[in-house]
Parts: structure tokens; sequence; C-alpha cells
């Protein structure tokens, strides 16, 4: 993991200011320009799993498509969207979050995890934690356990990982302290 690692430290880009002022935005856009460091990316969260029972992946939107879809293929395993309220068409569960300001509704589709199911949840990022634990309690809600927790990358000094720990291992390609 380690050469992926640093290479993919060197392709991610800062953005300062973005969103708003005071932020070091963490772009991971060139990862994915990048057809290189885009299967370096997919090799290495491949790798973190090796050993781990995942029955299904839950990807959470919308970067968190981009590399859940490959890992399913190469897992053989079926992938579950997670997608903010009202973009699934077929009947859904939600669960509502809080945000620094305000909330947020992310949903899955009723039949998206089956009881007993070993579910790893994708996203690109783990800041606070908070969309990854509201994936996690759809996960619970269907019946299904987590198996872990998977990300690109880790922005440690948000604590995240501390909040997500309790329910799975968490697992992450590149950190950011």
């Amino acid at each position: 993991m380690g050469n992926r690692t640093l290479d993919l430290r060197r392709v991610i880009r800062d953005v300062p200011d973005f969103p708003k002022p005071g932020i070091l935005f963490k772009d991971i856009t060139p990862v994915l320009e990048d057809p290189a460091a885009y299967a370096a990316a997919i090799a290495g969260l491949r790798a973190l799993l090796d050993g781990v029972r995942c029955d299904r992946l839950a990807a959470v939107e919308s970067r968190g498509f981009v590399f859940g879809g490959p890992l399913a293929l190469q897992l053989g395993v079926p992938l579950a969207l997670v997608r903010k309220q009202g973009k699934l068409p077929a009947a859904t569960r939600a669960v509502t979050y809080a945000l620094e300001y305000g909330t947020a509704t992310i949903e899955a589709h009723l039949d998206s995890f089956r009881a007993g199911e070993k579910v790893v949840i994708v996203d690109d990022l783990l800041a606070t934690g908070g969309t990854a634990l509201a994936a996690a309690q759809l996960v619970h809600e269907a019946g299904a356990d987590v198996a872990g927790f998977l990300f690109l990358v880790e922005l440690e000094f948000l604590g995240g990982r501390a909040k997500l720990e309790a329910a799975a291992p968490v697992f992450s390609l590149v950190n950011f302290a």
C-alpha cells in the first residue's frame, strides 16, 4: 500500500478557500483524470478489504459511486446506492442526520440490503463521519451488518474515525493529519 498511497497524496489537489474561506479542500478529481492513479486507488482500496467478509458494497452519493462500482465488480458483489432524498425511483428507507448548519437526508431502496448481509460502506472522503453513520443506520434498519467503512481519503483532524469505529472497522487509503 505504501507506494500507492505516496503516489496518490501527490495527485490529490489542494484547493484553498473552497467551499468557503479558511477551508483547504482535498480534490480527488485529478485521481479520476489519471488512469494510472485511478487504477492505483481502486487497487489500494481493494487491498484494504483483504480478509474482510463483504456480501455487498453500499456506495454513498456521489463520489462513492466512482469507487464503489469498480470495487463491486472486482469483488463480485452487488452494489447498493445510497443517495440524497428524492433521487431513487422505488420505495426507500430514509435517515435524516445533522450537518454543521441544518440537516440532510439520505435514502436507499427498501430492497438494497438483505438481513444478515455483511455490507461495506464506500465513500471518497471521511471528514466528520456523519454521512457514513447515517448510511450505517440504513444498513442496520434493513437487518444487515456493517462490515466496514472504506474511504479513499481520511481527514484525521476532523475526528470522523472515532465516531465510526464504534460501529465497524474503518479503512482509508490516504490520510491527512
